[in-house]
């Protein structure tokens, strides 16, 4: 049955990725439950979720409902008629598999974001603080006399280049040399004028999707960053002919779990709130990006999100911007006012 379920999720082009995952749930539930597919009725999947949501660390609402998904997928394979478990179930076991969950035990998917709170944007005296930090490492490791000083310093530059470009870990991991380009509507900032995201977070099923970001002049410092990096610090890795911006001192290129960790070792030296995590980089270019006063399509194709409100999610802008905003408004009301009684 499993099987049968990978290759039919294989033919739809899914990756292993998603498929290896599916898997070891199913295997999980059954293990949980101690039965068959054939013999799962709902108070074996409510069960299974009751179990998740006790204990130290209980699932969240969003993690419950993937579960459920996945389930549910899983069943609806086995029922579907045009294969023939149905059928055998019925001739061999007596049983048929039936629905776990349905709309009386599922969790209701009835807000657009369900993610973790705490995850925001930061400030701007955050971000200074964190890159503060960042560039703050190297000194701090060579004068305890270890190893590590280049490392972290390419560290700092993959954190200013997350943020000034609005990536995300895997886009920024697998970005090459060639992917830093001119842009010839800002010539100044020469080979750094846009980034070719190439290995944008893809549709299940559907190939990488690709996006051209470009350096705006808010952020036109990591143009800086990025000429020190590609001329006098990574010529120090040896990295050979590898084609990767972001390579390790073994000339590999760096993984997103160590950008992760980049990430963390900053955030730390800075004093920083601990819940804040590196996609919080990415919530705070589309914050900064609308409070610069760039229009919402211009954001929107600048981050790769194919729906305006999925870009709203990842905005959290401050009191100051929307007072600006509030004033503005009131202003024009006062000015249409004063035209009408003038």
């Amino acid at each position: 049955m499993l099987d049968g379920w990978a290759r039919q999720q294989s033919a739809r082009f899914l990756k292993s990725s998603t498929i290896d995952p599916r898997r070891r749930l199913i295997e999980r539930f059954e293990e949980f439950t101690g039965l068959y597919p054939w013999q799962w009725t709902p108070a074996e999947g409510e069960a299974f979720i009751a179990d998740l949501r006790s204990g130290q660390t209980p699932i969240q609402m969003s993690t419950a409902r993937g579960y459920e998904v996945i389930i549910s997928l899983f069943v609806e394979y086995l029922r579907d008629s045009r294969y023939d478990w149905l059928k055998v179930c019925e001739e061999r076991f007596g049983e048929v598999p039936q629905e776990v969950f349905h709309e009386g035990n599922s969790v209701m998917h009835t807000v657009e974001y369900e993610g973790d709170p705490r995850r925001r944007p930061l400030t701007y005296d955050e971000v200074q603080a964190l890159f503060d930090a960042a560039d703050a490492l190297p000194s701090k490791i060579r004068g305890q006399g270890r190893k590590g000083a280049l490392t972290t310093m390419r560290d700092a530059a993959v954190i200013k280049t997350v943020y000034a470009f609005g990536i995300r870990r895997t886009e920024a991991s697998r970005l090459d040399l060639v992917d830093l380009r001119r842009n010839r509507q800002a010539p100044d900032f020469g080979n750094f004028g846009s980034m070719m995201v190439r290995f944008g977070k893809s549709s299940k099923g559907a190939p990488p999707k690709r996006r051209m970001v470009l350096t705006v002049p808010e952020m036109d410092w990591v143009v800086e960053v990025l000429k020190h990096w590609q001329a006098e610090i990574r010529p120090r890795l040896v990295p050979g002919r590898h084609p990767a911006l972001w390579v390790t001192e073994r000339a590999g290129r760096l993984s997103p779990r160590s950008i992760n960790s980049a990430f963390t070792a900053a955030r730390e030296a800075a004093g920083l709130d601990p819940d804040l995590d590196l996609h919080c980089l990415r919530h705070s270019y589309i914050t900064h990006l609308t409070e610069f006063g760039y229009p919402a399509r211009f954001v929107q194709e600048q981050v790769g999100h194919s729906h305006a409100s999925t870009t709203a999610i990842y905005m959290g802008v401050s009191n100051e911007y929307r007072n600006n905003l509030l004033e503005a408004a009131l202003k024009n009301r006062l000015g249409d006012v004063w035209d009408v009684t003038a």
